[in-house]
Parts: C-alpha cells; structure tokens; sequence
C-alpha cells in the first residue's frame, strides 16, 4: 500500500494502522515522489491526497494508473466537492473519502476498492472509467452515506426501483427507463458534500441547515456534470425536488419545464418518505401513502405521474398478496 500525502503526521498515522491491517506500506509526500516509487516496485492500492504539492492527486491518477495499472486508488480529501469527486472517479479512482473519516470506514474502503479491481478486465484497468464503472463508484458513495443512518438504508434502491417503473408505466423507451433509474441511484450522491450533524439531525432545521441541505441537488449535478454519458441522469437529479407548482428548489422551474425523469423521483422520494419508518414518523401502508399524496396533484406532482404510482403501487400489492397465498 503507498500513501501519498504532504503532511507527514497523516502518512504516520495511517500507515501505523494499515501496518496493524497486514499491509505492506510505504508512503510519499509529493506526486513526483510516488510515480518513481511506482516505477520501482507496483502497489495493490494506493491512498491518494487530493491536495499535493506540484502535481494535484486529481491529475495524479491517470498517471499512476500509467504506471501502474492494477492499483486500486483510494481519494483523500478534506473538501467535499463534487466536481473533484466527479473528476477522480472519471479518470480511474475506485474510492473517494473525505476526512475526517473513521478508520474502520477507510479499511472497508481500500477492501472494496482492491476487490473490484483485481475483478475488473485488464482491458479497462488503467486510464478513464468507463461509464458503467463511474456510476458503480458513486453508487458505493451513496450507500456509505446511507449506510450511515437507520432510516435511509436502501433509500436509493427502491426509488430507483420505483421510479423504472413509473417511468416503463408511462411508456418510455427503455433507454429512458433506464436513465430514470439510475438517476434514481444517484439522486442523493450530493449528500457527500453535507456536514454530518445536519444530515443526521432529528429535530426542526434551522433555515441556514435547510439551505445547506438544499446544496445536495447543486453537489451532486456538479458531480456528474463531466461525465458525458450521464448528461440526462444529471438532469434528472437536479430536479428531483422541483415541484409542479414551481416553489421547489434549487431552480423553481414549473410543471412540465421539469425534465420528466425530476418529476417522477419528486413523486417517489414523497412516497418513500411516507412508506418508511423516520425518526420524526411512523411509516404508512403503501395504500394510505398513495391517497395521502392525492392531495398533492397539481401542487408538489403530476397528476399523471401520480396515476402511474398508483398503479405501480396496486400492482405489487397484488403481486404481495398473491406471494402470501403460495406460501
């Protein structure tokens, strides 16, 4: 394992512990200074700051992925930004943490990262990641976040879920289907970039915390903004609390203005919220949910996107039923 950091105390102390973890590591305070380390022995994975002296760790990447192209690169990073987020992961980085981070949180980080690596094709190690790889990142990112919090725990796999089906029930094309689900795996990847004690917190928001939690949609467009391929799924997670009435955020665009994939997430970010246990709330049978959100046509959704979660939502009932009666 190599450590590239400028500040020595942190090449100390994360190397005491990998040491403790069975690695073999070595460390280096400058970008120049871990190429040539590279070029004389490989790494399995390699801790990358994204602040160095002379070449940055964003441009760092490709170059150690040059010269050696089976290391599994981990991003540290002290600024939660999105677009440097985006940027790393694009040019081949598997891993991306912001400190402060826990240590056992890093440890699962680099496990992750060198597995997927040593399962990658030798073919597409090294350079640029291709799309599919960029949006699996991020997807790792949202899970950790979500992981993080009771409540959230596979919040963006059933929206995702969710929204596909909507989305095929109003008769997209499936590539839009599946452009609306990955957006739906995505549509939080800007949480990232908010400060724990907001995200977490169980009470009322201040209105200078809301504003902060607002920035998720701003974070997370900036982070797929460089990734061509996902140029719909960055609009769809821009918009994706935009209401139909216009006083949502961060734009206040209106009705159908909204990219159609925002306005089915808007509708089944509501319904998840609804159908889910909070610390604030008890969670809703999927039927009350539903008519509950009848209130909202015209107001926070659709009308029609509200008619297509509805029958989504009957159809799985009735699927729920029919599984309990083969049991």
């Amino acid at each position: 394992m190599l450590i590239v950091d400028d500040e020595e105390p942190v090449r100390s102390a994360l190397g005491r512990f990998l040491k403790q973890r069975g690695y073999d590591v070595r460390t280096a305070g400058t970008g120049e200074e871990a190429l040539e380390m590279l070029l004389q022995d490989d790494a399995d994975g390699v801790l990358l700051d994204v602040r160095l002296p002379g070449i940055s760790g964003i441009d760092l990447v490709p170059q150690v992925l040059e010269v050696a192209p089976r290391a599994a690169i981990v991003m540290l990073t002290a600024v939660a930004d999105g677009t440097t987020a985006a940027l790393c992961l694009q040019r081949g980085a598997m891993e991306y943490l912001t400190k402060p981070f826990e240590l056992a949180e890093l440890d699962r980080a680099l496990a992750r990262a060198i597995t997927r690596r040593r399962a990658q094709p030798r073919t597409e190690a090294g350079g640029a990641a291709p799309e599919r790889l960029v949006v699996a990142s991020l997807s790792v990112l949202v899970n950790a976040f979500e992981g993080k919090y009771s409540y959230s725990r596979g919040h963006s796999t059933r929206v995702a879920d969710y929204a596909a089906m909507i989305a095929a029930e109003l008769g997209l094309p499936d590539s839009e289907v599946e452009a609306v689900r990955t957006a739906g795996r995505l549509h939080d990847v800007g949480m990232i970039g908010i400060r724990d004690e907001v995200a977490n917190k169980q009470g009322p928001l201040t209105d200078e915390e809301f504003a902060h939690i607002k920035d998720h949609v701003i974070i997370g467009s900036q982070i797929l903004a460089p990734i061509d391929g996902l140029r719909e799924v960055m609009g769809y997670v821009r918009s994706h609390h935009e209401r139909w009435d216009g006083r949502g955020y961060p734009d206040g665009t209106a009705g159908e203005a909204i990219p159609l994939g925002g306005r089915i997430l808007a509708a089944v970010e509501i319904y998840d919220a609804l159908t889910t246990s909070r610390p604030y709330q008890e969670k809703m049978p999927p039927a009350h949910a539903v008519a509950r959100m009848r209130d909202l046509i015209g107001s926070s959704i659709e009308a029609r996107v509200y008619d297509a979660l509805a029958a989504v939502v009957e159809r799985r009932r009735v699927l729920v039923f029919l599984d309990d009666a083969d049991d």
